[in-house]
């Protein structure tokens, strides 16, 4: 999920780095594997629990390891080793604050999301308030969320992956977006959630066992000593011919975001938004409801902690071994820059053949990914736009899973061609807007509606909106967008916001319009028998396979 760090850089060739052969050979055997696994789930998807949530059906353990699988991205484990080779300290950062922001979804959101709703974060925001209007503005936030956060995994698909297989022109790079969605789309109307979760744990267990893998071989290399890796890779940065980093402390923190109060409000900023986004992402608030119970939504968290956690000590390892084995300087002039760090570890520890298994597992967790993304906007716009608004409830859940395949062919091509055309650009904004979006409009609501018995429509529609439009706004404006050389559009200049990511203001004023908006509102009385029984249902699940639209 740390695609913050990923650009779709052109691809360069990379003959001397692997064989793109064998890279394509690994690459059909992993598709074959997974799409035979997603046939197999098709057989049992009849109804539309069996479509949206697998029916419920899996176990805390499974979905431990599906949610590992949609959380954990190509760019989690390209992104982060990179910017720990690059940056030291400061790229370890984004490991911690990744990791801790399970605890919020753990304490906060998962068991009581799994005994209020049934298939979408819609089915919690509106379960006491007016329906149409609540679904309709937590509908929009979930499309933003999935498309922007889809976007950043497809731009990032085409530079990464023409990467591995040394595709070095734009129409060529074209075709692995277009791949990469074909792809996704079939994934999920063929298998539907049971499909994608299935295709999400076989990646958790290649994308964590091949990190691990890794993580065994650099402590080999070094013959366990981790003071001697850490020494290693400061003289290697100490050596770079590179004079901005040459002079970095990559073992102290102000290596990327410096010592000046902006840079470090920047920093605060963009961490408050991934802790506090994680826990509102659309895609993985709807894993919650693929488990039969809240114990087991609790354990899920649980093993998808260890697992996470896991992988993210892996990435301290390998970010300072490629620092040490690989170097910045080469680093930093491969085609995708800090992304090829892992990459060019993997080679550095095991040849052609390891660096094709790894670029095996980067592909897996691609497509993995953008299939969560994909069933979730599908199942958001069916079943709480197209069935609770525009059918008014009395949408069958034949229709139901009809219009949701449909919605998935076309984000998917929306997806591919936004995609392409996204290739070359800075995508870092794509996912600070997708974390910000999640932040400020769905966290505040959704804590606002399980906790806070005032809380009415008005509450939800000032939040929901005024999170949206004030992250959207502030994004567009901001050194994200223009004005800076990192920027979408690095020669133009219209950014009069000074942080990248708007979190630290766009979050707060969420949950302050919440307020406003209720006592604006509280003259419009919400229905209290609701409200009591939402409030059973969350503490204790009673009635839960009612939650269905009103």
């Amino acid at each position: 999920m740390i695609t913050t760090l990923v650009q779709a850089a052109p691809a360069a060739p990379a003959a001397d780095v692997g064989n793109p052969l064998f890279n394509i050979a690994i690459f059909v055997t992993f598709v074959v594997g997974t799409m035979t696994l997603v046939i197999r789930a098709s057989r049992t998807t009849k109804k539309a629990s069996d479509f949206y949530t697998g029916g419920g059906q899996f176990s805390g353990p499974q979905n431990g390891f599906a949610i590992a699988g949609d959380y954990l991205s190509a760019a989690s484990f390209l992104g982060i080793a990179g910017a720990i080779a690059v940056y030291g300290y400061d790229g370890f950062l984004y490991s911690i604050g990744f990791l801790v922001a399970w605890l919020v979804a753990l304490l906060l959101v998962a068991e009581l999301l799994r005994n209020t709703g049934r298939f979408t974060m819609a089915d919690v925001l509106s379960f006491r308030l007016k329906q149409r209007p609540v679904r309709m503005a937590a509908a929009l936030s979930t499309l933003v969320v999935s498309l922007f956060y889809l976007l950043a995994q497809m731009a990032g698909a085409g530079g990464l992956v023409a990467l591995l297989l040394n595709i070095k022109d734009f129409a060529g790079q074209a075709v692995v977006v277009a791949v990469v969605g074909v792809l996704m789309i079939v994934y999920v109307l063929i298998g539907g959630m049971k499909g994608t979760t299935y295709v999400q744990m076989v990646k958790a267990v290649l994308l964590i066992a091949g990190a691990g893998i890794m993580f065994v071989l650099v402590l080999f290399a070094v013959k366990g000593n981790f003071s001697q890796l850490l020494a290693d890779a400061q003289n290697m940065v100490n050596g770079s011919a590179n004079e901005a980093v040459a002079g970095r402390d990559v073992l102290a923190p102000g290596a990327k975001y410096g010592i000046s109060d902006m840079s470090r409000l920047d920093f605060l900023s963009l961490g408050i938004a991934l802790v506090l986004g994680t826990a509102g992402l659309p895609h993985v608030l709807m894993r919650f409801y693929t488990v039969p119970t809240a114990k087991e939504a609790r354990r899920s968290v649980t093993w998808a902690i260890g697992l996470i956690g896991a992988f993210y000590l892996f990435t301290l390892v390998l970010g300072y071994g490629a620092a040490k084995m690989v170097g910045p300087d080469k680093i930093l002039a491969a085609p995708g820059k800090e992304n090829s760090a892992a990459p060019l570890l993997a080679f550095e520890l095991g040849g052609t053949i390891f660096l094709g298994i790894i670029s095996a597992v980067a592909f897996a967790t691609i497509l993995a990914v953008v299939a969560g993304l994909a069933i979730t906007a599908s199942a958001s716009f069916a079943h709480d736009i197209y069935a609770s608004v525009i059918k008014r409830g009395k949408a069958s859940e034949e229709e139901q899973v009809r219009v949701s395949r449909i919605t998935v062919v076309v984000i998917g091509v929306v997806a591919i061609v936004l995609g392409i055309l996204a290739m070359g650009q800075n995508i870092a904004f794509l996912v600070a807007l997708a974390f910000a979006v999640a932040a400020s409009a769905n966290l505040p609501t959704l804590l606002y509606s399980l906790f806070w018995k005032k809380f009415n429509t008005t509450g939800a529609l000032f939040s929901i909106y005024g999170g949206l439009i004030s992250c959207l706004l502030l994004i567009v404006f901001s050194p994200a967008v223009s004005g800076a050389k990192s920027s979408m559009f690095p020669d133009a200049d219209f950014a009069w916001f000074p942080l990248a990511n708007p979190g630290i203001v766009s979050i707060p004023l969420a949950f302050v319009l919440g307020i406003v908006g209720t006592y604006v509102g509280r003259n419009k009385l919400e229905d209290p028998f609701k409200q009591a029984e939402m409030e059973v249902r969350s503490l204790t699940g009673v009635g839960v396979e009612k939650a269905v639209s009103h």
